[in-house]
């Protein structure tokens, strides 16, 4: 009678045991098609690139080895070193400029506008530019900022300026300005986010309390709104940080990038050289992206 009694419970707790290994074994299942893609277009490319910056190569080819002089040549280098400057000074001042310009266009969209269609109506205006490629955008500065562009020819026209003024274009003033136009939609776009989610109740509950709007704005809304600022910075930092037409093309090639000296090596068929820049300049973003999120936790944006 006990061995009777016995046998369903065994085969009860065999069944349950069965299902915790079957469910444990499920997620796995369904995060492998996502893992191997990432592993192939993602981590793979990653590992080459690394391993390519430790060959040795000359004006013809590259050779297979084993070798640091990349590295060394990379980081002994002050041409490198100012290079990485001017690059982070970019990167810089136009997280500064989308932060500022990205996080009142949304302040606008977010708490300005009341009804869901308008807000939605003027966001998909935002992205009307990104119909056309960043290379147009771009270069669409050029009769604008140009010696006998738009700019120069009115502000002479009205007698404000004697002549033309040669910075507007061909100049870090240029870059800048072309890269705000590029990226403050990836600085808005999240913060944006973010402010929908802002219980409106917070904000009425704070005035009700005396507050006023600045306080208001800097005690609720901008500690509310620091995930969707940190994933804009995100955004933001690693696209300056890799972008080598906009330095290239607005400067004259009177500034230089890291992606631009890259984008150079390769043209000279240096590429175990760029490898190394790619890996130094890849470990450098990753440090200040660790550095952001050590800052701010963004997983309730996720």
């Amino acid at each position: 009678m006990t061995v009777a009694l016995d046998r369903p419970v065994a085969v009860g707790k065999l069944v349950r045991r069965r299902r915790l290994s079957i469910g444990a074994v499920v997620p796995y299942l369904q995060a492998a098609p996502l893992a191997l893609i990432l592993g192939a277009f993602l981590l793979l490319p990653i590992l080459m690139i690394a391993v390519v910056s430790f060959w040795d190569y000359d004006f013809a080819a590259m050779y297979p080895d084993f070798l640091t002089t990349n590295y060394t040549d990379t980081l002994g280098s002050w041409v490198t070193w100012k290079t990485y400057l001017n690059t982070l000074k970019y990167a810089a001042i136009v997280w500064a400029l989308t932060l500022f310009v990205g996080f009142w266009v949304a302040y606008f969209l977010a708490f300005h506008i009341r009804t869901t269609a308008m807000q939605m109506v003027l966001f998909l205006v935002c992205t009307v530019p990104f119909l056309t490629s960043n290379i147009i955008r771009m270069i669409s500065w050029i009769p604008v900022l140009g010696r006998n562009g738009l700019v120069n020819s009115t502000l002479v026209e009205i007698g404000l300026i004697p002549k033309p003024i040669e910075w507007l274009l061909y100049s870090e003033f240029a870059v800048v300005l072309a890269m705000v136009h590029l990226y403050t939609l990836f600085m808005v776009t999240p913060i944006f986010n973010t402010l929908m989610r802002i219980d409106k109740s917070l904000i009425e509950a704070a005035r009700d309390a005396g507050a006023s709007g600045w306080q208001v704005l800097w005690n609720v809304v901008i500690p509310l709104a620091k995930p969707g600022m940190a994933i804009g910075t995100i955004f933001v930092v690693t696209l300056v940080m890799a972008d080598f037409s906009t330095v290239q093309v607005m400067s004259g090639g009177q500034s230089a990038s890291v992606a631009l000296m890259m984008k150079n090596q390769m043209s000279l068929l240096q590429y175990p050289a760029a490898a190394a820049n790619a890996v130094v300049l890849l470990v450098l973003v990753l440090l200040m992206v660790a550095g952001i999120l050590r800052i701010v936790d963004i997983r309730k944006e996720l």
